[in-house]
């Protein structure tokens, strides 16, 4: 069955169009004929929350894996074939899935189809491999406790999310990574990557029909096994984190509770109301804190949303000198978003500034098949024109409605990183 949803924006209209292959696999296409790329992605609605609390960092750690080598193609041969024709060849895992891509040239789409469903389908998890990839793995934790400005953020969302798997960070940890097995992978695979919880994302200068039956044909074997377990339900909760580090600037990471990744009104005028109040340098928190202050290098907002819930973040990076006056006029500029009202004006402004990032964020095919592919697995798919319309439909009315949810005192959160922030726990509370 197929379902076609005109798109737009961009040099020419566009069209999407959804594919419901038998097993319950998803093809999204998006023909661009006036490109010479092809972006392929394979999703899996499988991240670290799906994870148990003994398979903390197996999405991360099997994402790796992946690229280790076939029985057809050793890792070094999968990178080869890859650079000759010139292709990008990579893959990410998120706390709700995992994406497996490549972008070509349309010429060397044959290439790169035969590459990543090879990787897909027949990886050998050698024990070999999985030994010396675990050491990569856990560089890259070691380095993620090096990277203050991700770590403070890991930190309130392990607290706000304590005891769910949704705060869990995705690389794991030591402990857990240290004792995957090749039959701990097989067994996650065999659970998790299966039709109904996968999709293809294709967008670029594809011949539609041609593409549909490599699909058919490559994944005529793959099926349910058993139906994946949904995850657990999260709920906000609010936390407070300290820990110290000797490291020459306080990071901080303020939270509330957010708004969920839905096409909905209120995720758009969410979108909104974070552009106003810290999205950009134009914004309140921007001007007040840096621009006329000087008390921070660095100051944002932004709302993380999942399939369930979501969390609005501040994130600071400052001298530890003035952290009480940072957060003094943060928490003031939460409240002066009432007192001192947007105008219409102001909103007209913003949503002109929302409009443009949603078109320019989808010029290349990379980009469109990043769009496409993700809200597909989310299961609410949204064309730019629709995404578009929403946003001109915000009202003030629909950014205070959505504002005063996000905003309340009693569910601040805090995280703080750096020198001697654990004799600071009654900060909160202020």
């Amino acid at each position: 069955m197929n379902n076609q949803i005109k798109g737009g924006g961009g040099n020419a209209p566009s069209s999407f169009n959804l594919h419901h292959l038998p097993g319950g696999l998803r093809v999204v296409t998006e023909p661009i004929p006036f490109v010479r790329s092809v972006s392929f992605g394979i999703w899996v609605r499988t991240g670290s929350r799906n994870e148990s609390p003994t398979q903390r960092g197996m999405s991360h750690f099997l994402e790796h894996m992946l690229f280790k080598g076939t029985d057809k193609r050793s890792a070094a041969q999968i990178a080869e074939e890859m650079d000759a024709v010139g292709g990008q060849l990579n893959a990410f895992t998120s706390k709700e899935s995992t994406c497996y891509f490549a972008r070509v040239l349309d010429t060397h789409f044959d290439t790169a189809f035969d590459v990543l469903t090879d990787m897909f389908f027949n990886s050998k998890l050698d024990a070999d491999e999985i030994d010396k990839e675990r050491n990569v793995i856990i560089e890259e934790i070691a380095m993620n406790e090096d990277s203050p400005s991700d770590l403070v953020v890991d930190l309130l969302l392990n607290q706000i999310y304590k005891g769910n798997p949704l705060g869990h960070s995705i690389l794991g940890t030591e402990e857990t990574v240290g004792q995957f097995t090749r039959q701990d992978f097989a067994q996650f695979m065999q659970k998790n990557y299966c039709p109904s919880n996968t999709v293809i994302a294709i967008a670029g200068n594809i011949n539609e029909d041609e593409v549909l039956e490599k699909i058919r044909t490559a994944f005529a074997q793959y099926t349910d096994t058993n139906a994946p377990e949904k995850a657990p339900t999260a709920l906000y909760v609010p936390a407070l984190s300290l820990r110290d580090k000797d490291i020459e600037q306080v990071h901080l990471a303020m939270g509330f509770p957010g708004v969920k990744w839905s096409k909905s009104e209120e995720f758009y005028a969410m979108m909104a109301a974070n552009t106003i109040f810290g999205g950009g340098m134009s914004s309140r928190l921007f001007q007040k804190v840096r621009e006329e202050r000087g008390l921070v290098y660095s100051i944002y907002s932004y709302n993380i949303g999942y399939d369930d819930t979501g969390v609005f973040l501040i994130y600071a990076a400052l001298n530890p000198a003035h952290l009480d006056d940072a957060l003094g006029l943060i928490t003031e500029e939460t409240r002066r978003l009432f007192t001192d009202r947007v105008t219409a004006e102001q909103l007209a402004k913003t949503k002109e500034q929302i409009k443009s990032n949603i078109y320019l964020s989808l010029e290349s095919s990379g980009s469109r098949m990043n769009s496409i592919g993700s809200t597909v697995l989310m299961g609410e798919m949204i064309t730019p024109d629709e995404a578009v319309a929403k946003v001109d439909a915000i009202t003030l009315d629909s950014l205070y409605a959505v504002s005063e949810k996000i905003f309340l005192p009693e569910s601040v959160s805090l995280s703080l990183v750096g020198k001697s922030v654990e004799g600071r726990a009654g900060m909160l509370s202020k």
